[in-house]
């Protein structure tokens, strides 16, 4: 019993083990199965192939984490395929392009053009900004055009 406690708490990073939901956190594998619930036993229901992709923690059971994706998607994922990085989603329809700014403010020069469906890490969230990086092009993002990284209740 003690070694399946030990297994369980060592295959969940630390940070997705101590905190209690909502928060939101990214999917850290090329591949990870959601599942109906919280265990391979459950039949899987999507697999994604997107490293980096935002997801919300909606409910914790053990080693599994209830996971809400940006489409809506809800279901269960094993929280080693998890890592508690900050990433995002640009929203809107396919092909619309959002701008990346050099300072947090609308009015700041534009130095990048997104599009919606990329996804990148992002830090510095204040004052309605994120800055929002792709493989090392980073630019501030309004955050009232990503998924992820808003404050949850």
């Amino acid at each position: 019993m003690l070694g399946l406690a030990i297994w369980i708490l060592a295959s969940a990073p630390p940070a997705m083990a101590e905190r209690d939901p909502p928060y939101w956190a990214s999917i850290d594998k090329p591949k990870a199965r959601m599942r109906t619930g919280p265990s391979t036993e459950y039949p899987i229901t999507w697999i994604y192939k997107r490293k980096n992709l935002p997801i919300k923690i909606v409910a914790r059971y053990r080693s599994w984490r209830k996971v809400e994706d940006p489409g809506g998607t809800q279901g269960w994922i094993h929280a080693g395929l998890l890592s508690g990085s900050l990433t995002a989603m640009v929203t809107g329809q396919k092909g619309q392009v959002r701008t990346l700014h050099a300072k947090p403010d609308e009015d700041a020069k534009i130095i990048w053009h997104v599009e919606a469906g990329v996804v990148g890490k992002i830090s510095r969230c204040e004052n309605g900004w994120c800055l929002f990086d792709v493989d090392g092009r980073r630019g501030y993002i309004n955050q009232a055009v990503i998924w992820g990284g808003q404050a949850l209740e």
